[in-house]
């Protein structure tokens, strides 16, 4: 059976090594997509890649944000890029079954059979968006839990396999209902959607406007066929290579206290060799690892986490097309924000200072102060926050 297996498996590869063009020009395909996402949505390539690697590895992504920050606008311009159905509803506590996934056929009803009727509801899109996934109430968690983990719509005596390519789910909270925890748990990416830095709100600004107009100009597009492809090809990634690094990371962050269950380990592996497919490579190599810095249950593990994540993605800095993402960190740096808040309170106390100048510190002061809240370690964000707070009360004094 062994040598069966083996001989299943270089076929399969023999047959991907020999339409290594086609595979490719499907991968260029996405990247231009992501591409023309990023240039639309500024300050979110982040979010924008891990909807890459969570679309080739068939896997779900949590946003967590305030309002006003894109999330729904980006999975929207994603949407028109795809040729498939698209769901996207606003879960309130009240949210009944019938609302997501259809109500029942009343011509079959009559005729004493529960069907559901499904035609434009979840079961037939091939990318769902849930606005406020937390708000799920008991009525509908057990079905989501279905659809989330193995991608099935069961309701009765119904059960039907779902077309979906990867379901995003957004909040402006993590979850306080153990209930909720659950439906969390199967998101496996976690990943943090705030506005812009100011000194990106020019940009901002330019793409919003662009957006805004909705030029009729050549996009770039994926077929959802295209992407079920690229996810049979995730599971001929070889990561063997890098099997011995991934298991002692997996133990350290155990270590550490952070909950990482046999369950969770077994499917980030499809992440893993989805960053090395959307890379060219059929070899996972430690700098795909990078993935697991989006693994966190709250926002006080985001800062341990990635500190545990870099020592691994690092220990090979030279290799041969890494995931881009791989070598970037979003984590706040406290020396550097401590820095900038120094030269911020310099520049106030600037004679002759204009009104405008004036607004752009307060802006720019704003965003390192909730910056600084993600600060992971107490003593470093209390150094921080202090010539934070001490600012603001020149501003207000001035004020």
């Amino acid at each position: 059976m062994a040598e069966l297996g083996i001989t299943a498996f270089a076929k399969r590869t023999d047959m991907m090594t020999t339409d290594n063009q086609s595979q490719f020009t499907t991968i260029d395909k996405l990247q231009a997509v992501l591409q023309h996402l990023k240039a639309l949505f500024v300050g979110k390539d982040e979010i924008i890649d891990l909807m890459g690697i969570c679309l080739a590895g068939r896997e779900n992504l949590f946003v967590l944000g305030p309002p006003g920050t894109a999330k729904s606008a980006t999975v929207r311009e994603l949407s028109k890029l795809l040729d498939g159905k698209t769901f996207e509803y606003l879960l309130t506590r009240f949210t009944e079954p019938n609302e997501l996934f259809g109500p029942f056929d009343i011509r079959k009803l009559r005729e004493g059979e529960l069907v559901t009727n499904t035609e434009g509801m979840l079961p037939e899109a091939s990318l769902i968006f849930l606005d406020e996934l937390l708000n799920a109430n008991s009525a509908i968690l057990n079905s989501l839990l279905m659809v989330l983990n193995e991608k099935v719509f069961r309701r009765g005596r119904e059960t039907r396999q779902l077309p979906a390519l990867m379901v995003i789910g957004a909040s402006n909270h993590l979850p306080e209902d153990e209930a909720l925890q659950a439906l969390f748990d199967r998101f496996l990416i976690r990943v943090r959607c705030d506005n812009v830095d100011p000194q990106q709100l020019n940009a901002l600004l330019d793409a919003g406007w662009l957006l805004e107009q909705k030029t009729g100009g050549e996009k770039p597009s994926i077929t959802t066929e295209e992407i079920r492809v690229l996810q049979g090809f995730t599971s001929l990634v070889d990561l063997s290579g890098i099997r011995q690094v991934y298991i002692e990371l997996i133990q350290k962050l155990r270590n550490a206290g952070l909950q990482v269950s046999d369950r969770r380990a077994v499917k980030l592996q499809r992440l893993i060799a989805a960053s090395a497919l959307l890379c060219k490579r059929q070899k996972a190599l430690a700098s795909d690892l990078w993935v697991l810095r989006h693994i966190w249950d709250t926002e006080e593990q985001r800062e341990i986490i990635s500190n545990i994540v870099n020592v691994v993605v690092e220990l090979d800095a030279d290799e041969v097309a890494p995931h881009p993402r791989a070598s970037l960190s979003t984590l706040p740096n406290a020396d550097e924000l401590f820095t900038e808040v120094q030269k911020l309170s310099e520049q106030w106390q600037e004679p002759e200072l204009s009104m405008a100048d004036r607004s752009l510190i307060k802006d720019r002061l704003s965003h390192l102060s909730s910056r600084a809240d993600w600060i992971g370690n107490i003593e470093q964000r209390a150094y921080v926050q202090k010539p934070i707070d001490e600012l603001w009360k020149q501003i207000l004094h001035t004020a």
